[in-house]
């Protein structure tokens, strides 16, 4: 399909991993061991995702996403599938592939340290070999989603790490690609930089129609920009439809909090179908004095929670 951006096919990634020895004897004895083990990092996942899109890939650590990034990118080939992304085989025609992608992944910026941010844009603009209106209407959208103003002619070791997050996302979609991934863009960001960065990557993605693939553990930034979200664990794809569609079967589940006379909080997650919440509330006040009570709709991080715990109630 035309308007599909990425397409994978029962792809699976297969890693070979030495069964290491203990001690120096062991140490020695493994330089010339044939003992391998084969660990699946991705195992039989297939998606696609289309033009326009932002997904939340999901996963806790060693879920596999970050393998799944790297054959996306190019940077590792498949053991088995096949993966197209913008209609070409990322490991086969790695240059082409990145031509049409920004990434933004980690601490790794690619701006220039001792460059102020403006002298980065015309680098990667000339990179990029982006036409000189095109460079100069980008900025003006830039300016007109956040202000800029304060550091575009800062260099980039003097910017907060707020600042040089903002940075690298403006320069990932500088050459306007067709796709961009975000690892864990507001890790380590306060309140208002976070719902900053999030209201930028909205207003690209909705002016630009740029395709976002955003790994995150941010339930903050799942819920402020992503519609669909695809879950992995495990190397297995575990979930993939919207998020109202997910808490849709978790739709009796609420979330009560009880402040106790000793100015703490308790928090239970509770199935309404299974356990009668004033029979949990009674309970708790034969042990301690309870002040006050919150009844809350479920988050989407206890739902994430609940299915990383192995709940099916979502199938």
């Amino acid at each position: 399909m035309a308007n599909e951006v990425v397409v994978m096919k029962n792809v699976s990634k297969e890693f070979k991993v030495l069964n290491r020895h203990e001690g120096l004897k062991g140490s020695f004895q493994d330089l010339f061991s044939r003992d391998y083990k084969i660990v699946k990092a991705v195992n039989d996942v297939s998606l696609t995702v289309e033009k326009g899109e932002i997904i939340g890939y999901l996963g806790p650590n060693g879920a596999g996403k970050s393998t799944t990034i790297k054959m996306m990118t190019g940077v590792l080939e498949p053991s088995s599938g096949e993966i197209e992304v913008n209609g070409m085989v990322p490991y086969k025609d790695r240059t082409r592939n990145s031509e049409n992608m920004g990434v933004v992944f980690g601490q790794r910026s690619q701006l220039w340290w001792n460059l102020p941010l403006i002298e980065s844009f015309k680098l990667l603009r000339d990179i990029y070999m982006v036409p000189e209106k095109d460079y100069k209407d980008m900025l003006e959208l830039y300016k007109s989603l956040v202000d800029i103003e304060p550091i575009i002619h800062k260099p980039v070791r003097q910017m907060s790490l707020g600042q040089r997050t903002l940075s690298d996302i403006l320069a990932a979609f500088l050459h306007n690609p067709g796709i961009v991934f975000l690892d864990e863009p507001t890790i380590g960001l306060d309140v208002s930089m976070k719902a900053k960065i999030r209201e930028l990557i909205k207003g690209l993605n909705e002016v630009k129609k740029t395709t976002v693939i955003l790994t995150t553990h941010d339930m903050g930034d799942v819920d402020a920009l992503c519609k669909r979200i695809i879950i992995i664990d495990e190397g297995k794809k575990i979930y993939d439809n919207d998020i109202d569609h997910l808490k849709n079967y978790f739709g009796s589940y609420r979330t009560l909090r009880m402040r106790l006379e000793d100015g703490t909080w308790e928090e239970q997650v509770i199935d309404e179908k299974k356990t009668d919440v004033m029979h949990v509330i009674q309970e708790t006040q034969k042990s301690h004095k309870i002040k006050d009570i919150q009844l809350e709709e479920i988050s989407t991080e206890e739902v994430i929670r609940k299915i990383y715990e192995g709940s099916k109630a979502y199938e």
